[in-house]
């Protein structure tokens, strides 16, 4: 696998002292030269630049300059902008050196340089040359100043990302060999590529994946269409090549013998840069019209879509069965069934399926900005699958009921760290198959294309920011989770063999929150009622949320099945923001921020405070009567698009109805005392009484809008109790004429327009995030 290996390089050298200089700079004491030197120098240089044909005496005086001058701010820095412009090469090739030196000596230092905007440009200005010995100096010097975040922001803020991308797309010629090498250590975060190739290019792709990856989103999307693309179709070319030597424990076999250039570039570096620039990217992740997806999940009837809302969803179960009539059968999954090159056999099924996957961390569900998940995984980003996080391998065991993973060790609680999913446990898949065991993967569509389409396809026919994809390979006569009930709604969709399921009635008719907790909760089905479903290929069973089920695979069925089965799941995750509930805080959140009234403008007189403190008793009592009303868990579609016209118009009917439901419990069911004695026991019980409004907080900091009174729990809660105790007569009338004012003045129209706002920027940061993790499968 690794034919070609690793040996030092002369020209590594300037990476390695970069890395070992970072890490001693704080540390580092030396003798400064005396302040007579500094002068002598500065004074020699500056008499020099003055006359003519001095250049061999200015490059003497550079040679000369001693290290330790570089320790403290001096004269000398002052002349670089002008020695850069010298069109001498070894001179430019000098001074950039110089500077790169001084750049690591301090971050004090490093700073001045970077503030100095004529040095930087100089510096940039030498990428401009054809002149091989300059660029290297050059580029080692933007490596050596863009070691702190100011001098990284400097350099872009010049368009050094720009010109380093420009210049290396004319001095790349390929890659000859890529794979990986560690230091010593063999975990994921210590591997670092190794590249065949000219040198000048491997320092040029290290520059500029450094300055990539400190860009924010504006900065990457003011990157030219055309450098963009191209440099990142020549990222993935080497991704490509790293993937297929992704095993860490082969890394440690790359530092015996070879020749190439051992790059400073860490796995997740590369995986990162390829992350960000394909959140701009056009198109990587599309859809799919509403007519093929409505014919494959609902059936080919003109009301289909209609009807399933009407009388199915998250209330009833609901079986598509494909007859021979349909020629369209397995068009939506078709794409993705020929990207498996399945010959037939098992074992090449589950390889095709799971060789080269790599991690997709859990992004927040209320994140609105993309940079922080990337500074959150920005180590780990681009590693191997993570067991449980991102694949299981599951049985049910038949007397028990009980689940049993093929890998114990793996999923015990003891491990704090990440268990990586390596080539050898791909492998032993295939035998975990033969003993029963289903193969059960997440995330499905933030690893193909295709997948991707249909889920966001669907995410906007329902309202939602996104739709998760899980598959689900099972054996012959055998059943790989045990029953349970989901907090998500799901679609399955049967793509070969059969299976048998049994959906049981759901216990409660509140539906379970997304997030709830469903560990330990019991199932007693002995008096549920129940139906069966029997699957096979091309078939659709929906099951809505807190439904129990189960399924398995018989070989016996005499109807030419193979007894396995492999079926995908559609999951519908409806979060607090889009649950009707959800939208009941929202609407008040929009009306309190509207108010031109002096009582809310945020400072702190009695008044404005009672007003202040019962909107945020509103939301509480808007959180109580959430835990009983069943229309309240319901996910709200105000923000359903890609609709025809006559359904959009039914389905926006049935919304505002739902609407107004909400509005009038809250009228009528918001208790002021029963609304104190639940924060009351909260606050003893040392719980957050705003819990159900976490993301609404987030909302209002994203925003940036709110005062910080709206976003600090403490705050709150102190003035609450103070307010409760000194004028509980006045906190129980202004929390009346709150809640009588919101209820006659929220407007239902406003309150969808800004609900489809919010959807979108989740939308925008959950497709920026499937850009992102798709173009790092996108060899698949």
């Amino acid at each position: 696998m690794y034919a070609c290996c690793l040996v030092g390089n002369s020209h590594s050298s300037a990476s390695v002292r970069r890395m070992e200089t970072k890490k001693k700079r704080k540390r580092t004491k030396q003798k400064p030269s005396s302040r007579d030197d500094v002068n002598a120098t500065f004074a020699l240089l500056l008499a020099s630049l003055s006359k003519p044909h001095s250049l061999p005496f200015i490059n003497k005086c550079l040679l000369n300059i001693p290290h330790s001058i570089l320790i403290s701010p001096t004269p000398i820095l002052a002349l670089l902008p002008t020695l850069l412009r010298s069109t001498r090469p070894h001179i430019a090739c000098r001074v950039a050196d110089i500077i790169g030196a001084a750049s690591l000596v301090s971050f004090h230092v490093n700073e001045e340089i970077a503030s100095d905007s004529e040095t930087v440009k100089g510096l940039i200005s030498l990428l401009d040359t054809r002149r091989r010995k300059v660029l290297l100096s050059a580029c080692n010097a933007l490596l050596d100043l863009s070691t702190t975040t100011f001098s990284q922001q400097q350099l872009l803020k010049f368009s050094a990302l720009n010109k380093l991308m420009f210049v290396f797309l004319q001095i790349f010629k390929g890659l000859e060999c890529v794979c990986l090498w560690s230091e010593g250590n063999e975990s994921f975060h210590s591997l670092k590529i190794g590249i065949k190739g000219d040198e000048l290019a491997v320092a040029f792709l290290t520059a500029t994946i450094v300055l990539m990856n400190a860009c924010e989103v504006e900065q990457l999307q003011n990157i030219p269409t055309n450098l963009s693309e191209e440099f990142l179709n020549i990222l993935k070319e080497t991704w490509a090549k790293v993937s297929d030597h992704g095993v860490i424990e082969g890394a440690r076999k790359s530092n015996e013998e070879g020749h190439l250039c051992k790059s400073s570039i860490a796995v997740s570096n590369l995986a990162e840069s390829i992350f960000r620039l394909s959140i701009n990217a056009s198109q990587l992740s599309g859809s799919l019209p509403f007519e093929v997806v409505e014919r494959e999940l609902f059936g080919s009837s003109d009301v289909g879509f209609e009807d399933f809302m009407s009388n199915y969803w998250e209330l009833s179960p609901f079986l598509l069965t494909r007859t021979v009539k349909d020629q369209n059968m397995r068009d939506m999954f078709s794409p993705f069934i020929q990207s498996l090159n399945w010959n037939g056999s098992i074992p090449s099924l589950i390889s095709s399926i799971l060789q080269g996957l790599v991690s997709c961390f859990p992004i927040a569900s209320d994140e609105q900005n993309i940079l922080n998940f990337l500074n959150e995984v920005k180590d780990r980003l681009g590693c191997p699958m993570i067991y449980c996080q991102d694949i299981r391998v599951v049985k049910t065991e038949s007397q028990t009921g009980q689940e049993m993973h093929y890998f114990q060790g793996f999923h015990s609680d003891c491990n704090k760290e990440p268990l990586y999913f390596s080539f050898d446990e791909i492998l032993k898949c295939r035998q975990a198959y033969k003993e029963g065991y289903t193969v059960a993967l997440r995330g499905l569509e933030f690893r193909y294309q295709s997948i991707a389409a249909i889920a966001d396809t669907l995410a906007h026919m329902l309202g939602q920011p996104s739709v998760g994809v899980n598959l689900y390979l099972t054996p012959p006569n055998s059943q790989g989770l045990a029953c349970h009930f989901d907090d998500h709604c799901v679609f399955v969709c049967q793509v070969f063999g059969s299976k048998q399921w049994t959906v049981f009635s759901r216990p409660s008719q509140l539906l379970p929150h997304l997030y709830d907790n469903l560990l330990g909760s019991d199932i007693d089905c002995t008096k549920a009622d129940r139906r069966e479903f029997f699957l096979r290929e091309g078939d659709v069973l929906y099951i809505p949320r807190g439904f129990p089920h189960e399924a398995y695979t018989n070989s016996g069925v005499g109807d030419d099945s193979p007894g396995l089965s492999l079926h995908l799941t559609l999951s519908i995750e409806v979060e607090p923001p889009f649950e009707w509930g959800g939208v009941a805080h929202f609407a008040l959140h929009c009306w309190s921020e509207k108010l031109k009234s002096p009582c809310f403008d945020g400072s702190n007189s009695l008044s404005q405070k009672l007003d202040l403190v019962s909107v945020n008793l509103l939301h509480v009592a808007i959180g109580i009567i959430s835990n009983f009303d069943p229309r309240f868990r319901k996910a709200c579609l105000t923000a359903a698009v890609s609709l025809p016209p006559g359904v959009y118009d039914y389905l926006l009917q049935g919304q505002r109805n739902t609407f107004f439901h909400l509005i009038d419990k809250i009228r009528t069911e918001s208790r002021f005392l029963e609304v104190l004695s639940s924060i009351e026991v909260s606050v003893q019980n040392n719980e957050d009484p705003f819990q159900q409004i976490h993301w609404l907080c987030v909302h209002r900091m994203e925003k940036g809008t709110s005062n910080e009174y709206n976003t600090n729990k403490s705050f709150m809660i102190e003035d609450l109790l103070s307010l409760r105790a000194q004028h509980r007569d006045k906190l129980e009338a202004a929390f009346l004429n709150v809640k009588s004012r919101f209820c006659s003045e929220v407007v239902f129209e406003e309150v969808v327009s800004s609900h489809r706002m919010l959807v979108q920027k989740y939308r925008k940061t959950r497709k920026q995030y499937i850009d992102g993790m798709v173009s790092l499968h996108d060899k698949l």
